[in-house]
């Protein structure tokens, strides 16, 4: 509590507004925290195989490498997905990091199940995974836990094999909104 009390106190000393930092549950709604944490950007991914004999696939802006003994990434998805359900039976599953261009792709994977992946280059591993042909970098996984999360499910995800370009950017994602990285020369 001292180190926090300190904190406050050279915040009110610095001319800074204390409850900016401090907000009570009050303000905890879940309209200001997707807005909060729409600021912080993130890549975004495919996670796709065949289930069934047919692609199935989502998008995830939440991705993170975890571990690298096992070699471990995460990703986080809403509790309600209607399409986790199916592609968590696969044996393999392919997770693509989207190259900058692959807005509308991840758009058209974020619409109707049937038409997904209508147009798209993918190539299909014998395990089943699923890799769009032009992404950034490739994980064969398997399924190593899921986590119950509030409204979400963690899933973490053992890496099997891994590929990647080092040409190109990834796509981003920042307050509801496809973008790239600049790069400083």
């Amino acid at each position: 509590m001292a180190g926090r009390d300190a904190a406050l106190g050279a915040l009110g000393a610095a001319g800074g507004d204390m409850t900016a930092f401090f907000p009570t549950n009050q303000d905890l709604d879940p309209g200001r925290l997707r807005s909060a944490f729409g600021n912080f950007p993130t890549g975004v991914v495919v996670v796709a195989a065949e289930v069934d004999g047919a692609p199935v696939g989502l998008a995830a802006s939440s991705f993170t490498s975890v571990s690298l003994d096992p070699p471990l990434v995460s990703i986080n998805l809403a509790a309600t997905s209607k399409t986790w359900p199916d592609l968590s039976r696969a044996d393999r599953l392919g997770v693509t990091v989207l190259a900058s261009h692959h807005g509308p792709l991840c758009r058209q994977l974020a619409g109707p199940v049937e038409h997904r992946f209508e147009g798209i280059d993918y190539s299909v591993s014998p395990g089943g995974a699923i890799f769009i042909d032009d992404g950034m970098a490739t994980f064969d996984t398997t399924i190593h836990r899921e986590v119950p999360a509030g409204d979400h499910i963690l899933v973490l995800l053992e890496l099997h094999a891994v590929d990647h370009r080092v040409d190109g950017g990834p796509l981003l994602f920042h307050r509801s909104v496809f973008g790239q990285l600049a790069v400083a020369e």
